[in-house]
């Protein structure tokens, strides 16, 4: 494993992390449009993606390890921490790919914290107007035989009429 080999899982990375972002932003198009059809569907392709983002860490994490070990920076070593010790070019790379990573993973934590608002007022909304939905009943009765409740009245109807 070398310092392409890193770069390029860093690559796939920000490749990934960019298609999660585009995955959430559909996500958020859905919630608002309120086309809940889909949303199964693209909750499983941000699994998915996720998924390939977790094997891909396991596989940088290797790849950094052999670099630090090699360049004598220490155990798991920060990309930040890498770069500073990487020789040229390859230390403005990292730097380069360390600032991509972090503008796209702020946009992700952003983007879910406002689709999680948006299904929790939602919910919320359904919530409220299920409560402000009262189910008729038929009352009771008082001391006259009459129902107390002067808003809804039982109605037989016979088709025969």
């Amino acid at each position: 494993m070398d310092y392409q080999h890193l770069s390029t899982l860093l690559w796939r990375e920000q490749e990934l992390l960019d298609l999660l972002l585009f995955k959430a932003e559909e996500k958020q198009y859905l919630i608002v449009t309120g086309k809940t059809r889909w949303l199964a569907r693209i909750a499983h392709e941000i699994e998915v993606v996720l998924d390939q983002l977790r094997t891909l860490e396991v596989e940088r994490a290797a790849a950094t390890e052999v670099l630090a070990e090699r360049l004598g920076v220490g155990v798991n070593p920060s990309l930040r921490k890498l770069a500073e010790a990487a020789p040229a070019p390859w230390n403005d790379l990292y730097a380069k790919h360390h600032e991509t990573l972090l503008v796209l993973v702020t946009e992700l934590r952003g983007l879910s914290d406002t689709n999680r608002e948006l299904i929790e007022g939602g919910l919320s909304a359904i919530g409220d107007a299920l409560l402000s939905v009262k189910a008729p009943s038929a009352g009771t009765y008082g001391s006259t035989g009459r129902s107390n409740e002067r808003g809804h009245r039982a109605v037989t109807l016979d088709g025969a009429l």
